[in-house]
């Protein structure tokens, strides 16, 4: 086994940890041979929290916390832990204290922020005919298809808990801007990656599904936090 730290990787909404599969090959590649995913119940920030944190105290050593989406307000929430030596966002949101994902979208809407629709039992859904442009318009037709029909709703509440203490206040930041997306806002991205004075920051012509899309370069990113914050 490798001397590199552990990589946990933390999912947003409207996908599982599979959403991490070209990313996982990557660094595999690179010798990463220890990779976690956590599946998150999107039922509360509180619970993917919790949930994030049980799979870290399972780590022996160092990690690296790696949040796409709103797995970037997860991250912040969860990794406060002593083995969490950086935090990587992927475009992804990172809230303050006080903030939560909804507010930091009503801010700075997005330009697919029409696609998201509740349903009768207070899931939050992306219209199935518009998931490929609104959220992976870079992805092939046919990969679109299949995020789509397996998208995992959250609890509509979700979108409005607030961080309570974060993380990035005491973590080595790194952060990775979609230029390209429809679900958090470019400029909203590049607002909550410059207040978090991060070490590292690349924007990538992508989507929302830049994990996805662009596996290299966020692979890059990742590696790049792991090198300097785990030698």
């Amino acid at each position: 086994m490798s001397d590199k730290p552990t990589i946990v990787l933390v999912h947003g909404f409207w996908g599982g940890a599979a959403h991490w599969a070209n990313v996982i090959v990557e660094l595999n590649k690179r010798g990463y041979d220890r990779i976690r995913a956590v599946e998150n119940p999107l039922t509360s920030l509180a619970d993917d929290a919790e949930r994030t944190r049980k799979m870290l105290r399972q780590v022996d050593g160092p990690v690296v916390l790696v949040g796409h989406s709103y797995g970037g307000a997860v991250i912040t929430e969860a990794g406060g832990l002593p083995n969490v030596k950086a935090l990587v966002y992927i475009a992804a949101f990172a809230p303050d204290a006080g903030e939560s994902p909804g507010q930091l979208t009503q801010e700075m809407p997005p330009a697919a922020f029409d696609s998201i629709a509740p349903d009768s039992d207070g899931y939050l859904w992306i219209k199935q005919d518009t998931f490929h442009e609104s959220f992976a318009q870079d992805l092939s037709a046919e990969d679109a298809l299949v995020m789509a029909v397996t998208q995992k709703a959250p609890l509509a509440s979700t979108f409005g808990d607030a961080v309570t203490a974060p993380a990035w206040r005491d973590k080595p930041v790194w952060y990775q801007v979609s230029t390209e997306d429809r679900m958090i806002h470019p400029d909203n991205e590049r607002r909550m990656a410059a207040r978090m004075n991060p070490r590292g920051t690349v924007e990538l012509a992508a989507g929302h599904a830049s994990l996805a899309s662009q596996p290299r370069p966020v692979a890059d990113l990742i590696e790049e936090a792991a090198r300097q914050t785990t030698g």
